[in-house]
């Protein structure tokens, strides 16, 4: 029997402070996306300009304190995590926190992970412990505040790595480990494939479910330094390009449809990410992105721009073809943040 749950339409945007560990800040240099030093005034604004939702990807390496004994977590870690929250609420903003890089599993492939989440005993007792930590330490904040996205897309599922089946225990398990401390804590899974394909199998727990606005690829991910081996169409809208296909309107409304059916089964569905990244042409974006916002509030589906600052979002974006705003020592992308308000 599915439960049924129904959220309010939350639109907002994710913010990178914890997304990455401080082994990848060094390596890439954006050590700002592993300090935890979320910004006040960012946060304010995105109340100010009418968005009521912030989602908090996390990698679990900056509140180890120790290789050898991964269930020690940094107080001063945790205790920034708490300032997000106290921030975001205090502004009037949903806060969800998500599990960017588990142990044993993340989508980004910078440093290999020691253990496999989907195999090994370790890795899955110490992502219920991250999550049994956070439900205890926080079971004073009602689910209306405060969200858990318990994994960051899921990958597509094969024989040997894994299976739906894997993916479906490892998150009734983590569901459980919570619900057991606090029965009311919201808590959302998402969807496989890297989040585009719905859980049907999950349903009955009453997770929200959370998709992604990705779609095409060719678009929302053009000439990404870090996609290898693609040989980029320049992106039109309609006309981008996803797996050697033109996609347009139509197919947009398809792609989204399974989600919907999902809804009619009594499962709430939000946009945990979205966006196109700097190489974009800006009109393009803007185009494209207002079908994808279009179809998702006619179906009641909020929203979570990746990322608020920074090469997919409204503000320092660097793109090329924007003619920027100044906002308080910031460029700000005011085409594309009016955009995001009409929705």
């Amino acid at each position: 029997m599915t439960i049924q749950n129904t959220i309010p339409r939350w639109r907002g945007f994710n913010l990178l402070n914890l997304f990455i560990s401080e082994e990848e800040s060094r390596m890439n240099g954006k050590v700002d996306r592993s300090d935890g030093n979320f910004s006040e005034d960012e946060i304010r604004w995105i109340s100010d300009w009418g968005f009521n939702f912030i989602r908090i990807p996390m990698s679990y390496r900056n509140w180890m304190v120790d290789e050898n004994d991964k269930y020690k977590m940094k107080e001063s870690t945790l205790g920034k995590i708490d300032r997000v929250i106290d921030l975001g609420n205090r502004n009037g903003l949903h806060v969800s926190l998500n599990i960017h890089r588990a142990p044993g599993y993340c989508i980004n492939t910078e440093i290999s992970e020691p253990f496999d989440l989907w195999k090994d005993s370790e890795a899955k007792n110490l992502f219920n412990y991250y999550w049994e930590t956070f439900a205890k330490r926080y079971k004073g904040i009602s689910g209306e505040k405060l969200s858990f996205d318990l994994l960051n897309e899921p990958p597509n599922p094969a024989d040997g790595e894994m299976t739906r089946q894997d993916y479906v225990t490892t998150m009734r398990d983590a569901i459980d480990v919570v619900k057991k401390v606090d029965p009311d804590r919201l808590i959302m899974i998402e969807g496989l494939s890297v989040g585009t394909e719905p859980v049907t199998e999950l349903a009955d727990t009453g997770a929200v479910q959370s998709c992604r606005a990705y779609t095409p690829f060719g678009i929302s991910h053009y000439k990404a330094e870090w996609v290898e081996d693609v040989e980029w169409e320049i992106p039109e809208w309609p006309g981008a390009y996803d797996n050697g296909v033109p996609w347009d309107r139509k197919m947009l409304e398809q792609h989204y449809s399974r989600w919907c059916e999902l809804m009619d089964m009594g499962v709430a569905v939000h946009c945990g990410e979205g966006g196109a990244y700097i190489h974009t042409p800006h009109d393009v974006v803007l185009r494209w992105f207002e079908d994808v916002l279009d179809i998702l509030k006619s179906n009641n589906i909020g929203f979570s721009l990746w990322e608020f600052s920074g090469e997919f979002g409204i503000l320092d974006s660097m793109r090329k073809d924007v003619e920027y705003e100044e906002w308080y020592g910031h460029k700000l992308d005011r085409k594309f943040l009016e955009l995001l308000r009409k929705y």
